[in-house]
C-alpha cells in the first residue's frame, strides 16, 4: 500500500480542498484525514455555535421582541 501525505489548510468556513493528481482514472481510493485533537479550532461545539450564529435563517432571534423570558422565569429542572 502506498501512503501519500498532503499538507493543506482549511478555509475560513472549515472546507478542505485537495488538489492532487493521482494519475489513476476511474479507480477506488481511500482518503485518510487526521485532525489535531489538541487544537481549539476543532471543537465540535464551537463549530456548531459558529454555524448557527451565522445562519441567516435564525436572524429573527436577534430581534429584541423575541426576548420574552428572563433568568427568573420558571423553576429549575433537576435531573
Amino acid at each position: 500500500m502506498k501512503a501519500i501525505e498532503i499538507r493543506t489548510k482549511t478555509d475560513k468556513k472549515g472546507h478542505l480542498k485537495i488538489n492532487y493528481q493521482l494519475n489513476k482514472s476511474d479507480s477506488n481510493v481511500r482518503v485518510l484525514i487526521l485532525v489535531d485533537e489538541n487544537s481549539d479550532e476543532n471543537d465540535d461545539e464551537k463549530l456548531w455555535m459558529e454555524s448557527i450564529s451565522n445562519n441567516p435563517a435564525l436572524d429573527f432571534l436577534k430581534d429584541e421582541a423575541e426576548d420574552i423570558y428572563s433568568i427568573t422565569d420558571g423553576e429549575p429542572f433537576y435531573v
